[in-house]
């Protein structure tokens, strides 16, 4: 198994997907059913399967990524060869990013001696999709790039 397992949650959301997977292999409802019964490390091996396929597809499609802390907001856009990255630091240690307010108070301090900001960029180390899950594992979550996009803005203008 390349990435993780999908949890049932998951599977639950994703049953219409996960019964095509199955009619892909000529296996239907009851089929299936026989499987998991006769042979469930078979039936384990194909939720592996599907699990990294669906993995694959939204990594590949991943193209921002955030990750807040506490003091720390760490945002990335994943490019083709190369991700690069916005690290916004708040020396205050009474701001809060998990807060609502923390935004609010990052909005009005972020040209201050308060906030530091460290750009960087980096090429893939090994395949992006498997960079990408690492960073999700640590953490972080797929995004829209709204806010990567206007603190760059921001920073270039």
């Amino acid at each position: 198994m390349k990435y993780k397992r999908l949890t049932k949650e998951q599977f639950e959301e994703l049953h219409t997907e996960f019964a095509s997977f199955l009619a892909t292999q000529a296996i239907d409802k009851a089929e299936w059913d026989k499987i998991k019964i006769e042979k469930p490390e078979v039936a384990e091996q194909e939720l592996d399967v599907f699990s990294d396929l669906i993995w694959e597809g939204v990594l590949t499609n991943a193209t921002y990524l955030e990750h807040f802390s506490k003091n720390h907001i760490f945002l990335f856009h994943c490019q083709e060869k190369l991700i690069q990255s916005i690290v916004l630091k708040a020396l205050d240690s009474e701001v809060d990013f998990m807060q609502k307010d923390g935004l609010q108070w990052l909005s009005d301090n972020l040209f201050t001696d308060t906030v530091e900001i460290h750009l960087g960029k980096k090429e893939y180390q090994e395949d992006r999709n498997k960079a990408i899950f690492d960073l999700i594992t640590e953490g972080a979550i797929l995004s829209d790039g709204q806010l990567y996009l206007q603190i760059n803005g921001i920073i270039q203008s």
